[in-house]
């Protein structure tokens, strides 16, 4: 009798987690009816590479498009070498790979513009003499994903698997994806461990589908069918699917 009562106040409390963090996720997304008339204009958080000369890499994140966006992020990785122009894009798209095109991106867009009307967010931004060799491992990595002509938008892989598996191999980034990046649990080429995408630590995952992951970076987070509940030692904050985190923000790292 103990047993089933404890069991069924664990359910009724992930039951309460699940409802709070929908109606926080409903509160802070807003969808668009036409894909073609949402924002796509820069938010003015990426530096002008005009008067910037010095090599940046900076990742971001932004609700996904429609009610995708009430589950989680689209992410994508911005690169400008030293004297670059302009700064170049890495991101994944599905609807190239449901097509039987290459999933992976390369573009010339802004990096700081909305996604579809959700404003992004910096995750990660890196500066200095010694990105220029980072960028050519950014770009290394990105060519490489095993994945480029598939796509699930759960439990992976997705532009969040993307994003992860180009961290992991610039671990310089300290990036900690957030919570509601799903997909980023889901470890290319069959795996079952794997460094985490910050690279401070390590992470066990069955297809993105089950797993937990520990690191100085991320902290400790437990995936349940692809949902994200963990705790943020270094931002002290609460990871929770949907609604993301509850405390304090994370600061993005800067070298």
């Amino acid at each position: 009798m103990r047993t089933w009562k404890f069991w069924r106040r664990l359910v009724v409390i992930f039951l309460l987690v699940i409802g709070g963090s929908a109606m926080t996720a409903f509160d802070r997304h807003q969808v668009h009816a036409d894909w073609w008339s949402a924002s796509r204009e820069p938010t003015g958080i990426a530096p002008n590479p005009a008067t910037v000369k010095e090599p940046i890499i900076q990742v971001y994140a932004a609700r996904a498009y429609n009610w995708r966006g009430y589950f989680g992020v689209h992410t994508w990785i911005a690169v400008k070498a030293k004297d670059a122009p302009r700064f170049t894009i890495y991101e994944v798209f599905g609807w190239r790979a449901y097509r039987g095109g290459d999933a992976v991106v390369v573009s010339s867009r802004a990096p700081d513009s909305r996604w579809y009307g959700a404003e992004p967010t910096l995750l990660a931004e890196v500066r200095g003499d010694n990105v220029n060799e980072m960028i050519d491992r950014v770009d290394a990595a990105a060519r490489s994903y095993p994945y480029k002509n598939s796509y699930t938008v759960w439990p992976g892989p997705n532009s969040n698997t993307f994003t992860a598996h180009v961290a992991r191999a610039v671990p310089e980034l300290k990036l900690d994806l957030p919570p509601t990046a799903i997909g980023k649990d889901y470890i290319p080429g069959g795996g079952i461990i794997a460094a985490a995408p910050s690279g401070t630590g390590y992470q066990f995952s069955l297809f993105g589908l089950f797993g937990v992951m520990a690191a100085a970076e991320e902290g400790l987070e437990l995936n349940f069918l692809g949902l994200t509940f963990g705790i943020d030692f270094l931002s002290p904050a609460i990871k929770l699917p949907l609604a993301g985190r509850v405390g304090f923000e994370n600061t993005a790292p800067q070298g």
